[in-house]
């Protein structure tokens, strides 16, 4: 117990310091362990370490950090101390500014313990105490290699365990960022055009706010540099506005001047790590926003496929990104981009199209396989989930194709996905990322192969999207009813294949499960969730995801995947 109240009040004076080092201060027994802590570690190194000792001396910090914690600590050597002092015009730690010092301390400690394993390419999962985030990555000069922090410093020595986490030995004294986004790319030269239109459409105040508010603060900048709008034909802000400007007035938000800088600011802080994490991020401009993914070890911008289509994108440049400021980050990016405004359109989704199997030719459209989660943990496929069934033999994903039997003979392509589905011992949801839909309102069909396991078989299921449970359900093991396509459209049914004899196609049905919204232009979530029945043999060929105001039966699908209008 007093071990822990002694780390409480410890990392309580530690967050507060830089604010109370006036008051009166307070008597308190520090339990440590048997180890060298951190400040002992300095202690006993002089030669390499009295002066950053110094330094917490006089910030009346070393009794905080010879205490009971978890930290992570870069420790600058004597030599990169020296270095910055006299960069900084100061003759001395006595002669430096004292709230210079408290920064310094807080921006080189982590309250978390961090190997060199979290030092990917981007930036740590834990904040300094200051409040920003350090970036690591590798330096490689003179035929060796080495981690780079914040792009200031070396790690001349990793992972030393002391007694309240681990040290890492740096060569340069790390600075946290004082100045904001606006200010920052307003001093390069090489993006005055940008800088321009962020003055002109009156969004430079809000890059150049360090908000209080920490929820609001953080903000992140998609930069563009003179030299890519040079390559669109840009080359004077003049020419930017005439471009975008359709109202003549930047900082009217509906201006297209106004959209297109507001486009490129996404909110939250977000490295390029963070950005690579998920596959869409909200801007500023309301209701749009920026797909991402990783091609190549390269991070990529708006490249996606609308209707058979493939969308160039745009490359963030990795070496010159991840600029921290003191709200937000920013990034250049490789060329030029804005939203694309585009009505609805229907996405006819066959959902055998996956990354995985299309890059087996040996089995893609031609023969079946298996993708196995051999453990909970596994995750064989990149947009494909399913929850973790207790028997092992059902925790596998099928890509199914045949040319000939009743299950592929007529899907599209002749090839389904398979998966096993129900209670007690199936995987208990099945869930789906979808290719890029355009916001708007769409009614959702599921187009699946007819199958029934047993005469007693059912599979009965419910569709969320986007988390939000749909009206209707479907069934795995119902065959499509006899009627003509308005009587099947009203009741809620349809035939997606090619017209054929009812006894030859019945196995083939379309579904509506409802309609919903979609607020935002990106890919989106679709779950499939067992509410009675079980079996191994659900068969799902294609989503239809058509606007309502579109023509909900046609096109067809022929088995070769080409449409049919009539």
């Amino acid at each position: 117990m007093k071990n822990k109240l002694s780390y409480l009040v410890a990392v309580s004076l530690l967050l507060s310091f830089a604010v109370v080092q006036s008051c009166q201060k307070m008597e308190i027994k520090i339990e440590t362990t048997g180890d060298v802590n951190i400040v002992g570690y300095l202690e006993k190194y002089p030669d390499s370490f009295s002066l950053f000792k110094q330094v917490l001396d006089r910030t009346e910090t070393s009794a905080f950090l010879n205490a009971y914690g978890a930290y992570t600590f870069f420790a600058p050597t004597n030599s990169a101390v020296k270095t910055w002092l006299t960069q900084s015009g100061f003759s001395s730690v006595e002669a430096a500014n004292i709230e210079t010092l408290k920064s310094i301390v807080q921006f080189h400690l982590i309250m978390d313990t961090l190997t060199t394993t979290s030092f990917k390419d981007g930036k740590l999962p834990v904040p300094t105490l200051y409040g920003q985030y350090l970036i690591t990555g590798v330096s490689n000069k003179g035929g060796s290699s080495s981690f780079i922090v914040n792009r200031q410093a070396l790690v001349i020595k990793s992972n030393v365990r002391v007694g309240n986490g681990f040290i890492h030995e740096i060569d340069h004294v790390l600075q946290p960022s004082t100045t904001t986004l606006a200010k920052q790319l307003e001093a390069k030269p090489e993006f005055s055009i940008f800088v321009q239109a962020i003055k002109e459409t009156g969004l430079y105040e809000r890059l150049n706010t360090v908000d209080a508010d920490t929820s609001k603060r953080w903000m992140t900048l998609l930069a563009e540099s003179n030299r890519v709008l040079a390559d669109s034909g840009i080359h004077s802000y003049a020419d930017l506005k005439a471009k975008y400007s359709n109202t003549g007035n930047p900082t009217n938000p509906a201006d297209s001047l106004h959209i297109y800088v507001a486009y490129h600011i996404l909110t939250g802080v977000k490295f390029l790590g963070d950005i690579i994490s998920t596959s869409a991020h909200q801007t500023l401009q309301p209701q749009e926003v920026v797909s991402t993914q990783l091609i190549n070890s390269e991070v990529i911008l708006n490249e996606d496929m609308f209707n058979g289509v493939l969308e160039k994108g745009v490359t963030l440049i990795r070496d010159v990104s991840d600029n921290a400021a003191s709200n937000g980050v920013w990034h250049d990016a490789g060329g030029h981009f804005t939203a694309k405004y585009r009505p609805p359109t229907a996405v006819y989704w066959d959902v055998s199209t996956f990354t995985e199997i299309m890059k087996m030719p040996a089995n893609y459209r031609k023969a079946n396989f298996d993708f196995r989660r051999q453990t909970e943990a596994d995750q064989p496929l990149k947009d494909i989930y399913w929850g973790w069934g207790p028997l092992a033999g059902t925790n596998t994903f099928t890509y199914y194709y045949n040319s000939t039997n009743s299950v592929g003979r007529y899907a599209v392509n002749n090839d389904v996905n398979q998966l096993p589905l129900g209670l007690p011992n199936r995987p208990i949801w099945w869930e789906m990322v979808t290719p890029p839909i355009v916001k708007g309102k769409y009614k959702i069909w599921m187009c699946y192969s007819r199958s029934k396991q047993s005469s007693s078989s059912n599979q009965l299921c419910q569709v969320t999207v986007n988390g939000e449970l749909m009206p209707r359900t479907f069934n795995f093991t119902e065959l499509r009813p006899k009627g003509s396509d308005t009587e099947l459209e009203a009741i809620g049914w349809k035939q997606y294949t090619e017209t054929r004899a009812y006894s030859a196609d019945s196995n083939y049905a379309g579904k509506l499960v409802g309609t919903y919204e979609f607020k935002t232009t990106q890919r989106q979530l679709i779950r499939i969730i067992p509410i009675s029945g079980t079996q191994n043999n659900n068969y799902l060929d294609m989503i239809h995801i058509i606007p309502v105001d579109d023509n909900q039966l046609l096109p067809k699908f022929a088995t070769d995947g080409s449409k049919k209008y009539n």
